[in-house]
C-alpha cells in the first residue's frame, strides 16, 4: 500500500478541517469555524510543517461550501508551496455510485463512504453528524446508494427556538439526565435521543431492505457526543473526511493516473 504524505483540508458548511499525513499516518488535524480565517491559515502553516522537504507531499482540498471554498484555496496557494488539487475536480473520488441520474451528492458524504469501504471492505452504514446528519448506505461491493438527510443536533434546537415563542435557546451537549425536569433538558433530552433513534431506525429499515445487516461508523463534529456509548454504533472515527481525502489521493497514485 502507497505510504502517502498529504496536507488534507475538508471545508465543510460550518467548519474547516485541517490534517496532515506523513508515510500515510494522520498526526496533525485542526477544526475552526469557516469565518476564522486566520485559524485556519495557521492551522495550515502548522500541518505544514511535518511535511516541509518532503518532495513527494501533496495537498488536496475537498468542499461543500463554494463562497468558502474559494477562501481557502486561496489561502492555501498563498501559505502552501506546492500545487493545490480539488476533490472530484481534480482527483475523482474512489467509490461506486447507483443514485439517480440528476443526483448531486456532497464530496463529504462520497469521502466518508470511501475511507469506510476502504477500512472495512464490507457493507457499512456511514453516520455524517454534523451541521446536517447524514445516514449513507455503502454495498459490499463498495457502492455508494445515498441514504437520508436530516438537520443536525444544533439546527434542531436552533428550530425550536426560532419557531416558538416561549422555548429558549439552547446549545447542544449531552444531556444530564434521560427525563429532563425543565425545559432545556427536555430539548436536549429530545435531540439527543431523538437522533440516536433516528439511526437505529433507518439503518434497521436499511437492513430489512438489503437483506444485510451493516457495520454502523460515525463521524462528524457531534459523532462523540452523540454515539461514543452507543452501542448501537460499531466504530466512531471523528476524521473519517480527511482519510477519505487521503485514500482519494493514494487510489489515484497507485493506479498512476495522476502525476500530482
Amino acid at each position: 500500500m502507497t505510504q502517502i504524505n498529504l496536507l488534507a483540508v475538508s471545508v465543510g458548511n460550518t467548519r474547516t478541517r485541517v490534517g496532515a499525513f506523513v508515510k500515510g499516518e494522520l498526526c496533525e488535524v485542526s477544526t475552526f469555524r469557516n469565518d476564522r480565517l486566520d485559524r485556519i491559515a495557521s492551522a495550515v502553516e502548522q500541518a505544514e510543517k511535518p511535511l516541509n522537504g518532503v518532495e513527494d507531499a501533496h495537498v488536496l482540498m475537498s468542499s461543500v461550501n463554494p463562497a468558502v471554498a474559494e477562501q481557502v484555496q486561496k489561502l492555501l496557494k498563498d501559505h502552501v508551496n506546492r500545487q493545490v488539487y480539488r476533490v472530484e475536480q481534480d482527483l475523482p473520488i474512489p467509490i461506486g455510485r447507483q443514485l439517480d441520474p440528476e443526483a448531486i451528492v456532497g464530496e463529504d458524504r462520497l469521502l466518508n463512504a470511501a475511507a469506510a469501504y476502504d477500512k472495512l471492505n464490507q457493507a457499512c452504514v456511514v453516520v455524517d453528524a454534523g451541521t446536517a446528519i447524514t445516514i449513507d448506505y455503502v454495498d459490499g461491493a463498495g457502492t455508494f446508494h445515498g441514504g437520508a438527510i436530516v438537520p443536525g443536533a444544533q439546527l434542531m434546537l436552533d428550530s425550536l427556538h426560532g419557531r416558538t415563542g416561549l422555548l429558549p435557546e439552547v446549545e447542544f451537549k449531552k444531556p444530564e439526565e434521560l427525563i429532563g425536569h425543565n425545559t432545556r433538558e427536555a430539548m436536549l433530552t429530545g435531540t439527543f435521543y431523538g437522533i440516536r433513534g433516528m439511526v437505529r431506525s433507518i439503518t434497521e429499515a436499511i437492513a430489512q431492505h438489503t437483506g444485510q445487516y451493516p457495520t454502523v461508523i460515525a463521524t462528524g463534529g457531534d459523532a462523540q457526543v452523540i454515539f461514543r456509548d452507543d452501542e448501537f454504533v460499531n466504530r466512531v472515527i471523528p476524521d473519517l473526511g480527511l482519510r477519505g481525502i487521503a485514500v482519494t489521493l493514494r487510489k489515484q497514485l497507485e493506479q498512476g493516473e495522476t502525476s500530482a
